[in-house]
């Protein structure tokens, strides 16, 4: 199924190429893995640093990251996820197992032995994954603004502040209506949702000219449908044999070195929800909140996000 076109406009909806193809220092290309095609925006030369976003954003919330990551000496490289961006929009394969191995399949597919994982909200969710399912593939895991899935499946049962700060979460459970209102008005709840959701002043990172990238994104046939599915999956599977498989695989801990960061003010999950989370790492663990921030830490402060990201990728001590 796919999500339909907004009712209130007559304008064609954009096409995936000339929408998400941002001109930049950056080169565009796409690969194949994981039986799917995935677009990519590359910069620099060095080891591998691949860059997950989350919802409602597409690889270009990396933009800042990909000139430090390259001028730092990284090969840096943000791919759009399943079914977003200019990436292939398949009917299945939405389930968090599935989305991490798209996500080491690209790694192969770079040619790559392994990359340093850094992943912000949903794209978090599935470098945790990842560093779990694929070890041997994640030389290094830096996570943003969200828990080990197993810390946030617990706040979701069991904290009724958690619950509600993720009230679009349930909301998204809802069939059809979540799709519509994603693109309605040519996606203008899409910059409601991050202007809701970043700090105060949203930040020096996220302009005019990102919100619009975002809404535009979204508008893609089929996006809004896409970005849904995994929260779908992450809800309906809770009680389900296939999500009670999953969060048993989880119990496996991490093993690699793990930066974990954090806005003070994020609205959507809650800091003592993600706090938890070095529990499930048997490796040098370090946690950063940045003051102040909110749900997109790496846009509203993209200069101490970066710092903070070069700094601990170059230590040779992370366990410091």
């Amino acid at each position: 199924m796919t999500a339909p076109a907004p009712d209130s406009s007559s304008t064609p909806p954009p096409s995936a190429a000339s929408t998400v193809r941002i001109d930049g220092p950056w080169t565009h290309r796409d690969v194949a893995a994981n039986g799917a095609r995935f677009h990519v925006a590359e910069l620099g030369e060095g080891p591998l640093v691949l860059l997950l976003h989350g919802f409602p954003q597409f690889w270009w919330t990396w933009r800042h990251q990909l000139v430090a990551l390259a001028d730092a000496g990284y090969r840096a490289v943000a791919m759009d996820l399943r079914g977003v961006g200019g990436s292939d929009r398949t009917p299945r394969g939405y389930d968090p197992a599935n989305l991490a191995l798209d996500v080491t399949g690209v790694i192969r597919s770079l040619g790559e032995p392994d990359a340093a994982l850094v992943g912000h909200d949903l794209g978090g969710y599935l470098a945790w994954t990842a560093a779990v399912m694929r070890p041997k593939l994640v030389r290094r895991l830096v996570v943003s603004s969200m828990p080990h899935p197993r810390r946030w499946r617990s706040a979701m049962l069991s904290d009724i502040g958690q619950t509600r700060a993720s009230s679009h979460i349930w909301g998204f459970q809802r069939p059809f209506l979540p799709e519509r209102q994603l693109v309605a008005d040519e996606g203008a709840l899409v910059g409601e949702l991050i202007r809701e959701w970043s700090g105060p002043g949203l930040g020096e990172g996220v302009d005019e000219k990102a919100l619009d990238a975002y809404r535009r994104a979204m508008c893609i046939p089929s996006t809004a449908h896409c970005s849904i599915e995994p929260y779908r999956w992450m809800m309906r599977s809770m009680a389900r044999p296939d999500g009670l498989q999953f969060n048993r695989r989880m119990k496996r801990p991490v093993r690699v070195p793990t930066l974990h960061l954090h806005g003070s003010l994020d609205p959507v999950m809650r800091t003592r929800s993600a706090a938890g989370s070095g529990q499930y790492v048997e490796a040098p663990y370090r946690w950063r909140l940045f003051d102040g921030l909110g749900h997109f830490p790496h846009e509203e402060d993209p200069a101490a996000f970066s710092t903070e990201l070069v700094n601990w990728l170059g230590d040779p001590e992370p366990d410091r």
